[in-house]
Order: structure tokens, then sequence, then C-alpha cells
């Protein structure tokens, strides 16, 4: 139930909206963006805790995920996401920052980038969406996102999901690496199985293929470093749509392929998101 998964942080209010932040070490400042469907816990399972040392780090709800509120029931953009992020960021008094986003919310970290490039010093795509794709997602986001589906399919997801059908959806996710061990019970499925979790992420997923084609016509305005992190065998967001011709693209752009690594580089080779992580400091000054 979500009530075993309480906030490990602060809960801001922010022009009326509950923020969740969950801030911990101390240095340069470092914000960590989850992706789809998850929330900070993905973080503070792992690589959180090795980053402390040497950064100040937070680690975010995104809008209408774990302890955040969602924006509106119209599937947040990226854009807006990071505009109440920033505005959270504010209120914490973190300064100009390293932006670390995995997967959804490396499109956001983007977009922060994008609104704010004086605020951010670098960014971390960690498995990142950053391109438009060919295609659509499948008939799953087109019903789930509509108004119907929303008020009708997501209750009985919600309802009836059974725990094993979550777990092995997380396996699906991590393939072919191996899901950690505690992972599960530390990340909060019920968190993500919330109508309220289910309809804002479905509805942002599915709307976001746009908001990429729009930011990607103006990535050349981005001057900051940045690194990207990106498995061969990611097939949720495949390297060859999204980090390879990303990084064709922007000039300050570096990438690090990790062959036979799927979409959750962070878990399945931490010491080279650390790599990255630090690197980015470093071309960016805060090192």
């Amino acid at each position: 139930m979500p009530h075993r998964y309480p906030p490990e942080g602060t809960l801001l209010h922010i022009g009326g909206t509950q923020v969740h932040a969950v801030t911990r070490g101390a240095g340069p400042d470092l914000i960590l963006l989850h992706g789809a469907g998850g929330n900070s816990r993905d973080f503070t399972f792992d690589l959180m805790g090795r980053l402390t040392s040497g950064f100040r780090v937070t680690a975010f709800d995104r809008p209408g995920h774990g302890h955040t509120d969602t924006l509106h029931p119209n599937g947040e953009s990226p854009f807006e996401q990071a505009m109440v992020l920033e505005a959270a960021a504010v209120r914490l008094g973190l300064g100009r920052t390293v932006l670390v986003g995995h997967s959804f919310g490396g499109a956001v970290a983007l977009a922060w980038a994008l609104g704010n490039p004086t605020r951010v010093a670098a960014v971390v795509s960690l498995a990142g969406a950053a391109m438009p794709w060919p295609g659509g997602l499948g008939p799953y986001y087109t019903i789930a996102s509509s108004r119907i589906g929303g008020a009708l399919l997501i209750p009985l997801i919600s309802a009836f999901a059974p725990g094993i059908l979550a777990r092995r959806t997380i396996e699906t996710i991590f393939a072919p690496d191996p899901v950690p061990d505690g992972y599960i019970d530390h990340i909060g499925i019920a968190l993500s199985l919330r109508p309220e979790s289910l309809r804002a992420n479905t509805r942002q997923v599915n709307g976001l293929k746009p908001h990429i084609r729009r930011m990607a016509a103006r990535y050349d305005t981005l001057k900051m470093p940045i690194e990207i992190l990106h498995g061969t065998a990611d097939v949720i967001v495949p390297i060859q749509i999204h980090a390879r011709p990303f990084a064709a693209q922007i000039p300050q752009a570096s990438l690090t392929e990790l062959p036979g690594i799927g979409h959750m580089p962070h878990h399945a080779r931490p010491e080279a998101a650390l790599e990255a992580i630090h690197r980015a400091a470093t071309r960016a000054g805060l090192h």
C-alpha cells in the first residue's frame, strides 16, 4: 500500500503544488530526475548514496509521481515539469547544478537546460529520451491516456494488477540486466500503481513526442557540457534512435556506450554512471 512508502525527504509547496525532494550530502549541487512510472526511490536505492561524498544531491519526484502532485490532468510537458522543479530548487537554495536524468527524466533535464541555461552547469543523460522516434507507442498509451481510458481502464489496472505482473514489468525494464536484490521492495510499486500516478504517467509519455520534436530543434542553443550514458541493448529508449543522433548533433556532448547493457545503466553499471557524473562536473568547473 502507498502508506508503506512515506516521503523520504521534504514536502515543498510551490504555487499550490506539493513537490517532494530528498536532499543528502555536501558539495556542488546535483539533481536526479527519475524515469517514467518511477519516483525518487529509484535513486535513493543506490546511486544517491554513491554521490553524497562529493555532491549535495537532490532527488525529486517528478509531477504526478511519488509524492509530487500533478500540475494538470492533460499530461505535463518536460518544460512544465522543469519549471516547477526549478522553482522548488530555488526554494531549497540550490545553486548552479548538474542535472542527471534517466529515461523520461533525461527529457526533463534537457528542457530544464533549454529553459534555464544559466542555472544548469551540465547535463548527464542516463538512457535519456532525446530525439523524436518513428511510429507511435502502441494502443495501451493511446487508450489509457484518453479521457475514457483514464476513467475506466486505469482504475481497473490499479485495483487488479497483481504484484507478480508489476514485478515482471520491472524485470522487462531492466532486461537483459538483473533487477538488484531489494530494489522492488524499495521502489514502492504501490506508489506507481495509484490511479492518479498511472494517469499522469500514461499521459506524459503519450504526449512526449511533439515536445521532444520541438526541443530537438533548439538543441544547438545548448552550450553546457553534456555526458550521455546509454546501453546498446536498451530496447525501451533505443540508443540508435536517441543517444547516437543526439550526440552527433551536439558538439559538446560525449557519448559512452555500454555494450550489452539495457535501460537501467545506473543500476547495471553504477561505476560508469559515477564516472559520467564526475566528468560532467569537472567539465563544468565544479570539481
